[in-house]
């Protein structure tokens, strides 16, 4: 399966899987109205193509004691240590997403902590040591109305 190369059917299950990650593939053979075999393979394609990155639970950071976001703007000494700098951000645990960015600021990131404490620490010891960084800038997150990583599928919303 090539880039760009997924059908229709493709598309529904794609939503279906985006939807409930846990759906049997009897389950969704049935609301596709397919073979399960054929079901089946085509998550396998999907897979191999790289369409479908991961199966993951989403988890509640609150209830496992992750209550406070925040996001960091991280500016670069030199544009020649991004690249240095982004792997070393990917590898820090509290660190969920990071973002190299136009402007003024070679970073943003999505953190999320216990509180206030260990944004500090974060920041002071893991964060602000990194060679190339010159900077930071954070926002702490009051309250969020939406936070999803579901992505909309494009064509047709055929509800499976």
């Amino acid at each position: 399966m090539k880039e760009g190369t997924a059908d229709g059917v493709d598309l529904r299950i794609l939503r279906a899987l985006q939807r409930d990650a846990r759906i049997s593939n009897a389950d969704l053979a049935r609301r596709l109205r397919m073979a399960p075999s054929a079901v089946h393979g085509r998550v396998r394609r999907l897979l191999a193509a790289g369409l479908i990155r991961a199966f993951e639970a989403r988890l509640d950071p609150e209830a496992l004691g992750a209550g406070l976001v925040a996001f960091v703007s991280i500016r670069v000494r030199e544009r020649a240590a991004c690249g240095a700098v982004g792997r070393s951000l990917a590898k820090l645990p509290e660190v969920l997403e990071v973002h190299s960015v136009a402007g003024e600021d070679g970073y943003l990131i999505k953190v999320r902590v216990p509180g206030t404490a260990a944004l500090n620490d974060l920041l002071r010891d893991r964060i602000g040591p990194l060679r190339a960084v010159e900077s930071t800038r954070t926002t702490i997150v009051l309250s969020t109305e939406k936070e999803t990583s579901l992505f909309p599928v494009p064509g047709p919303d055929d509800a499976v």
